[in-house]
């Protein structure tokens, strides 16, 4: 450094980075150096107010400070000397380094210079911090030591207090130092949460009137159904944006709630309520909603298919905007690749196609698309667009479905497509050859239109299609009011005479509208077709039947049961079937149909039911059941409590009769004849007025059938009750000739008054009649 060179150092330094630079410069160019400081003039002699800055900036330094005074004793050595103002007598050292390495050193020293203040710094911060935080910690400590103190001064008498003792003055100052450091800390804490003042701020602006409302992408706030009918009768200017926002609004609601509800069974109710609405200022709306109805439900595309095939035939533009967007969508999806929304746009154009709104020409050019370039999920779009409507192609274009089915082959035998995928197409070949049995066309609740009637579109996918969104989307209409007045009109054609007659039935008949309510209310009776209670009814009649010591106890408990009306056969059912599951035949269960029988004509007629069915049903049953349910209605049949023309039923001659019925009736008669006697029931089965009844089991219309009957009782052990019978066959043969003789007696008076051709005639008809004579006595 050159001799009497000067330098100033800029004003910002701290007091370290003045006194390391004069550390610097008296260890190379003591004698020659001279600094000047910006608060000093030319003397090194420190202030003492810069000496109690220093001293409290050091008071604050971290023990890292601390510990580096310790290790570097030369800088704070010679701090010393500055601070002290003396003048280091010592000869300058000799220059160790040349310049060039001097200009190095003191580079080095200076970058050394500011790591040191930047680490200085951030000491100083983690020092601030650390004092904030032992400050915190004291005053806490202090509350508590206050809280302690005010706690013992109370358990303290006033004698201890007062005493002179150095215990008690240390005690006094300890609370005068806790005290006045409270009320620093209170007013810190004070001063730290006084709240700034704010202005006041003004008060909201009152909400608009709720037809304005409307701003937001979902139509804007909620007003309940009772209050946008309201509304639209209070609003006086039809023809206004409020009013038309407001109509809008209900139309999308109307049309969005027709659409998720339409099923399968509703469909012919919900389309005149959808053709109520305006589908022409809604036809984007409509659209909307179907195809997001179907994206959310594929399971019901062909619902929706119907739904527009319907509305198709009346509004021919809204099916061709549909099928627009629907090709848009399948289009979009394609080219992203997205295959849930590739799958629902195939799907439903399938179904638009089978309701012949699409022309077949587009199933093809779809396929023609899909298997361009095949692969995995091409193929499988392609498999499942064929299945939904194979069949309608087959019969519109059986050329262009077999080439196709070509291309599927091709793809097949090429092999380049996943597993998964080769068997998805062998299995559309065996539908295919099942003649798509499984995947029909249309079904029958949804065949709704004519064929004649529909309106076919067609349209190819190479074209630039306009999707029309701005349909979707409320714009204020001029002629409002004009159009609205031409849609009624027009829903007046269209519906035709199903409106006038509904209003017409609306303001007049109020009785037959009760009435009609009656009766549906009726008709609408639920019915439990698991037969629940049916199943709970049976338990309870056979534990009851099954409990009862006797057949009164049972008839007393059976009867408080409340049977429905028609329920009573089920009690006839179940003794029936009790009796029959014993092992053998308990008069218990006589006894207790005759107690019922007795009750109520009812029960009566329904055992005559049961008589019947079980006579028919008779070979179905095992022995042991049958010979229980024949000495049952034997007992009925003995007391009484079943009429004896019940035996009508039963025919006895050798074809219509099994082996399983003629015990039945063995059985049935042998128990009759104990209970009454072969002399009593000979009497009964002779009443002259019973005989209608008796002639079925006693025929007299052959005597094949009549022998058939005479050798069944007598094998039994009842011939007793065939005497009539065996004289009536003896008999026979004179009763025959005592009918013919009156046809022979006729016969002649007709031929003495008749002429040569009509004696001729009865020749021959006597002739007949007497080979019949002939016949009848071989026979005989």
């Amino acid at each position: 450094m050159m001799d009497g060179q000067k330098f100033e150092l800029p004003a910002t330094m701290t007091d370290n980075e003045i006194a390391r630079l004069s550390i610097l410069t008296s260890e190379v160019d003591r004698p020659t150096i001279q600094v000047t400081l910006p608060w000093s003039s030319t003397s090194l002699s420190p202030s003492p107010d810069r000496d109690a800055g220093r001293h409290r900036r050091r008071s604050r330094a971290s023990p890292l400070d601390s510990d580096r005074r310790h290790r570097d004793p030369k800088p704070s050595d010679d701090n010393e000397m500055l601070k002290s103002g003396k003048v280091d007598d010592r000869p300058p050292r000799p220059a160790r380094v040349s310049n060039g390495e001097e200009e190095d050193d003191r580079r080095t020293r200076r970058s050394r210079a500011s790591d040191d203040e930047k680490e200085d710094d951030r000491r100083r911060r983690r020092t601030r911090a650390s004092d904030d935080e032992r400050y915190d910690r004291r005053s806490k400590r202090d509350r508590g030591r206050h809280h302690r103190d005010s706690r013992r001064r109370r358990r303290w008498s006033p004698s201890s207090d007062s005493g002179s003792s150095p215990n008690g003055r240390h005690s006094r100052h300890h609370r005068d130092e806790s005290s006045r450091r409270r009320a620093e800390d209170r007013g810190r804490e004070e001063r730290r949460t006084i709240p700034e003042r704010k202005e006041p701020t003004p008060p909201l602006p009152p909400p608009p009137p709720l037809p304005e409302m409307i701003p937001g992408r979902t139509g804007g706030v909620y007003i309940p159904p009772f209050r946008m009918a309201q509304m639209l009768r209070d609003v006086e200017d039809k023809a206004s944006p409020e009013y038309q926002r407001l109509t809008w609004d209900a139309l999308k609601k109307s049309i969005n709630g027709l659409v998720n509800k339409v099923n399968g069974t509703n469909i012919k109710n919900l389309v005149p309520e959808l053709l109520a609405e305006n589908l022409v200022r809604g036809r984007g709306l409509f659209c909307q909603s179907c195809i997001k109805s179907q994206m959310a439900s594929p399971g019901f595309t062909d619902v929706f298919a119907a739904l527009v095939a319907v509305v198709n035939t009346k509004f021919p533009e809204i099916g061709r905007l549909l099928l627009v967007r629907v090709m848009v969508q399948l289009k979009r999806a394609y080219k992203r690749n997205d295959k849930p929304q590739l799958l629902a746009a195939t799907k439903f154009i399938a179904h638009l196609v089978n309701q012949v709104v699409v022309h077949e020409v587009v199933a093809l050019e779809l396929l023609a698309v899909l298997l361009e370039n095949p692969t995995d999920d091409s193929v499988e779009v392609a498999v499942g667009f064929v299945k939904e409507c194979g069949a309608i192609l087959q019969d519109l274009t059986p050329q262009g479905l077999h080439a196709m089915f070509e291309r599927f082959r091709g793809i097949l035998h090429e092999g380049e497509i996943d597993k998964r995928v080769q068997f998805l197409i062998e299995g559309l070949f065996a539908i295919r050859k099942a003649k798509f049995q499984g995947f029909p066309a249309i079904r029958p609740e949804l065949d709704l239109v004519e064929q004649e009637d529909q309106c076919t579109h067609d349209m190819s996918f190479e074209t630039e299609l306009d999707p029309e969104t701005n349909l979707n989307v409320f714009r204020v209409n001029p002629n409002f009011v004009e159009d609205e007045k031409a849609y009624e009109s027009l829903k007046k054609s269209i519906l035709g005479d199903e409106m006038e007659e509904d209003e017409e039935g609306s303001d007049d008949a109020s009785d037959d509208e009760d009435e009609e309510e009656s009766d549906d209310e009726e008709q609408m009776e639920i019915r439990d077709k698991t037969e629940t209670n049916l199943i709970n009814l049976r338990r309870t009649i056979y534990l009851t039947i099954m409990s009862s010591v006797d057949f009164e106890e049972a008839g007393h408990k059976l009867l408080k049961i409340k049977l429905e009306p028609g329920q009573e056969m089920e009690l006839n059912i179940m003794l029936l079937e009790c009796c029959s599951q014993e092992r053998t035949y308990l008069r218990y269960y006589g006894l207790l149909g005759q107690r019922f029988c007795m009750i109520n004509k009812v029960f009566q007629e329904n055992f005559e039911k049961c008589f019947v069915q079980q006579y028919s049903m008779i070979h179905r049953l095992e022995t042991n059941k049958l010979r229980n349910v024949a000495k049952f209605f034997a007992h009925l049949l003995g007391t009484d409590a079943l009429p004896w023309h019940v035996l009508a039923y039963i025919r006895l001659t050798e074809e219509d009769t099994t082996s399983s019925s003629r015990i039945f009736i063995k059985i049935l008669f042998q128990e009759l004849s104990e209970h009454l006697g072969i002399r009593l029931l000979n009497e009964r089965l002779n009443d002259p007025n019973m005989q209608d009844s008796f002639e079925s089991v006693f025929p007299r219309d052959h005597p094949k059938n009549t022998r058939f009957s005479i050798n069944f009782f007598t094998s039994i052990g009842l011939g007793g009750i065939t005497e009539s019978l065996r004289e009536y066959l003896k008999n026979m043969p004179r009763f025959i000739m005592q009918q013919q003789k009156p046809a022979s007696s006729e016969s002649e008076s007709g031929g003495e008054n008749s002429d040569s051709g009509s004696s001729s005639e009865s020749e021959s008809s006597s002739d007949e009649s007497d080979k019949k004579r002939s016949k009848r006595r071989k026979r005989s």
